[in-house]
């Protein structure tokens, strides 16, 4: 069940603009710079870059205050290590499992003495928490965030973070002991506006955390945070692993967070 703001036409045009161009209009959800520029010099190669046997290796996020993340420019394949000879891990994909241009978080890259370049990314996918490593011409330009999501459930809350310091924090509802929300570093890869769906409110967002049972997300399985038409069961674990917020905070919270922001559930 899902229903979405966003027109049948739009998707199809998404589909065009990802597979030629590794881009599209969802990255305008969030602050786009030019491949390898670091914004916070205005210019530049992407900082901490360490020599590792005549290649190097540099440090794209930090998952807290600098992030990058990207769409993918074409389908390839994910290995386990920067090399086409080392095991297949999976493979890149267009689309989210809801139809949105899908969203890889940048970890690191590599740059072998011959110039290949490779980048290590964190993958939206059962098992949670796997990383992998792809050819970077494999990915559009690099989009650049400043901001962190922390899930705090010991104290049943949520608070989001912009250059290391709070700027959103709420109370939250999260899965029952049954079907519990999983904990570990994540992302955020789509952003909902539901319409006539009280039950999650008018906001959500879909992240790249995957509940051990079918979540109540509109097509189970991926863990999302939306709204609800029971706000006094918050704070407390009345959900099937998706994390419940009141509607008016997180319609607030849609407006401040950027697609590609690190989500940390802990």
């Amino acid at each position: 069940m899902r229903t979405l703001t966003r027109p049948t036409s739009l998707v199809a045009a998404l589909a065009l603009a990802v597979a030629a161009t590794g881009s599209s209009a969802a990255s305008a959800q969030a602050p786009t710079t030019p491949p390898d520029v670091d914004p916070s010099t205005g210019g530049g190669t992407v900082t901490n870059a360490q020599p590792v046997g005549g290649s190097a290796l540099q440090l794209l996020s930090n998952e807290r205050t600098l992030s990058r993340w990207a769409h993918p420019a074409r389908l390839a394949d994910i290995y386990q290590r920067h090399s086409g000879r080392s095991l297949r891990v999976a493979r890149l994909r267009f689309f989210t499992e809801d139809g949105f241009p899908e969203v890889y978080l940048l970890l690191s890259r590599w740059t072998s003495p011959a110039g290949k370049e490779w980048v290590r990314i964190r993958i939206p996918k059962r098992p949670n928490g796997r990383t992998g490593w792809i050819p970077r011409e494999a990915l559009g330009p690099f989009n650049v965030v400043r901001t962190q999501l922390i899930v705090n459930r010991k104290t049943l809350r949520a608070t989001l973070y912009e250059r290391g310091r709070a700027i959103w924090s709420a109370r939250i509802g999260i899965g029952a002991l049954g079907t519990p929300t999983p904990g570990g570093k994540f992302w955020i890869r789509e952003k909902f506006r539901f319409k006539d769906t009280p039950i999650y409110g008018t906001h959500a967002l879909g992240t790249a955390a995957y509940a051990p049972t079918l979540s109540d997300w509109p097509n189970g399985g991926v863990v999302g945070l939306h709204g609800t038409n029971q706000p006094e069961l918050i704070p407390g674990r009345p959900s099937h692993g998706c994390v419940r917020i009141r509607n008016d905070e997180i319609a607030r919270l849609y407006r401040l967070i950027p697609l590609g922001t690190p989500l940390l559930i802990r």
